[in-house]
């Protein structure tokens, strides 16, 4: 059983930054694939971006379209955390964001097994 705890939410101005932690444990971290989601009400759960492992690298990052050039994904083997680095925040990033896993690094990115509880995002303009 995998246990996903995220930390760093809250409030920020247009333009600011914010970053999401989110601590593993209960498996194995290295190969261990990891991303984040986001939530509005009345809207379904959206990817965010992803780290996965692969073969012929030491990882590989995702990111959808609306973020790209804005968030940085990363991760802490030694800490079992990956981060979500948000900046120049925008209003429509305002959401529940939920941190994410699998050890599919495709799963991850449509349908993780795992995910944590979430943390809110607030944008003000």
């Amino acid at each position: 059983q995998v246990q996903l705890v995220e930390s760093g939410g809250g409030l920020v101005q247009v333009g600011g930054s914010l970053r999401l932690s989110c601590a593993a444990s209960g498996r194995t971290f290295s190969r261990y694939a990891m991303g984040w989601f986001r939530q509005t009400p009345g809207k379904e759960r959206e990817f965010v971006a992803a780290f996965a492992w692969s073969a012929w690298s030491d990882g590989t990052t995702y990111y959808a379209d609306s973020v790209k050039g804005r968030f940085t994904i990363s991760r802490d083997n030694a800490k079992n955390t990956v981060y979500l680095q948000m900046n120049s925040l925008k209003p429509e990033d305002t959401a529940v964001y939920y941190c994410a896993g699998d050890l599919s690094g495709f799963r991850v990115r449509v349908n993780p097994t795992d995910w944590g509880q979430g943390t809110q995002v607030t944008v003000s303009s």
